[in-house]
């Protein structure tokens, strides 16, 4: 989840462009994770000293830890260590977009610290990440501070984006929320909650972005937007919210029903109570949860 807000952090300090995260996203899975972009995450080079060490491994035919070694900058028992390190998306993330030449390493160095110090995030939470710094991160990306069911739309979201990175895929990077006033949602498919918390919630997408969505979802390869697409969809809304009515039950003793989900050919979200469009922006395309509580 920190490394989906990474991609944030980076599409909203301009350091790379939308074209380029998309790109990079799709491309992190088959990204192998270099000893150089490992060496500056774990603190014992710098970016400097890694382009020094690319430099002579131009010049001569050494492994790239042979020559980190022989620089001076490492040890052979933390070369060894890197080797060991357990890949993390943040890393792929930043080693697809140094390999696709929409970084340097200096670049990803200084972004990926001031991400981390300006969030106080520290590198065990992109691995294991802790239920009250994910909570915070969350709360403080989408400024529900003042919402008087802060803390339902901050643990539905928590608990959305944990499904997501668990039954579509990590490729994703979370967009600005934003409240909605005037849109209009052409065949979106929406589930009602009821109980003492009533919300509408709501997936809206394209076509192309909800056939790949629910491909991912079903596990099957779909080519059409069809009613089975829209079932897909449909069942992972009913899966996530079931999950939430849970934690709700487990957390708070209250009990929250679920309606059946609908199909909504033509939706006026104005319509809706303070409502909130979260996007977010998968390698294939940007899906839209909107939330009415």
């Amino acid at each position: 989840m920190f490394t989906q807000f990474f991609g944030n952090y980076l599409l909203n300090r301009d350091l790379v462009s939308p074209e380029n995260l998309a790109e990079a996203l799709s491309k992190q899975k088959d990204t192998r994770l270099k000893l150089g972009v490992l060496a500056i995450n774990s603190g014992i080079m710098t970016a400097a000293q890694v382009d020094k060490v690319h430099a002579e491994q131009q010049r001569v035919d050494k492994r790239i830890g042979d020559i980190m070694v022989e620089m001076g900058y490492a040890t052979r028992e933390q070369i060894e260590e890197l080797f060991k390190t357990q890949p993390s998306g943040h890393l792929l993330l930043g080693q697809a977009l140094v390999d696709g030449g929409y970084m340097t390493n200096a670049q990803f160095e200084q972004a990926l610290a001031s991400y981390k110090a300006e969030n106080g995030i520290s590198e065990a939470d992109f691995y294991t990440p802790g239920e009250n710094s994910t909570n915070k991160l969350v709360n403080q990306f989408y400024k529900f501070r003042n919402d008087s069911n802060v803390k339902y739309l901050t643990g539905y979201i928590t608990l959305l984006l944990k499904n997501l990175v668990r039954f579509i895929g990590d490729d994703f990077t979370p967009l600005d929320a934003g409240y909605i006033s005037e849109k209009i949602c052409a065949n979106c498919t929406g589930q009602r909650i009821e109980g003492k918390l009533k919300a509408v919630t709501i997936i809206d997408a394209d076509e192309n972005s909800a056939i790949e969505f629910a491909s991912r979802f079903s596990g099957e390869s779909l080519s059409a937007y069809d009613g089975y697409t829209q079932a897909c969809i449909g069942e992972f809304l009913n899966l996530h919210n079931g999950l939430f009515a849970v934690n709700v039950s487990n957390e708070k003793g209250e009990e929250l029903q679920l309606q059946p989900q609908s199909l909504y050919r033509t939706l006026n979200l104005s319509d809706l109570a303070n409502a909130y469009i979260i996007p977010m922006c998968f390698s294939f395309g940007t899906v839209n949860f909107i939330i009415s509580m």
